[in-house]
């Protein structure tokens, strides 16, 4: 069974020893992905558009992974502040309408940096070709 690192081009994944996601057949995990736009490093303030940068993001490497988010069968969504949550998952729901994973909410005291309001992980099913 091969394991495959998938990476966002941050520097952080190296220095802090992760990956965006890891492909173990059949399945695809995406790591706690914040709002942070990494072609421009930067990340916007409000919290509904971090969670829209956040889907971005792990659409992006589910497909790297030979994925895609109607594979997604787990998420898990946490936001620094309670206020938050209304509008996360507002875009979550946007996204997620017709997939319906198993999902949770976690209101958390804080992310790693204070601009980060908002992180997204999921698990997907990678389907066969």
């Amino acid at each position: 069974m091969t394991r495959r690192l998938i990476s966002t081009g941050s520097p952080m994944e190296k220095s802090y020893g992760y990956s965006c996601a890891v492909v173990q057949d059949p399945w695809v995990f995406v790591a706690g992905t914040t709002g942070y736009d990494y072609a421009a490093m930067t990340m916007p303030d409000d919290v509904a558009a971090q969670a829209r940068q956040c889907w971005r993001t792990i659409e992006a490497a589910l497909g790297e992974a030979g994925s895609a988010l109607q594979d997604v069968v787990r998420a898990t969504y946490y936001v620094s502040d309670a206020a938050y949550a209304v509008p996360v998952l507002e875009v979550c729901g946007s996204v997620m309408a017709e997939i319906r994973p198993a999902a949770s909410i976690v209101v958390v005291a804080a992310l790693l940096r204070p601009e980060m309001k908002v992180e997204i992980e999921v698990t997907a099913l990678k389907r066969s070709a």
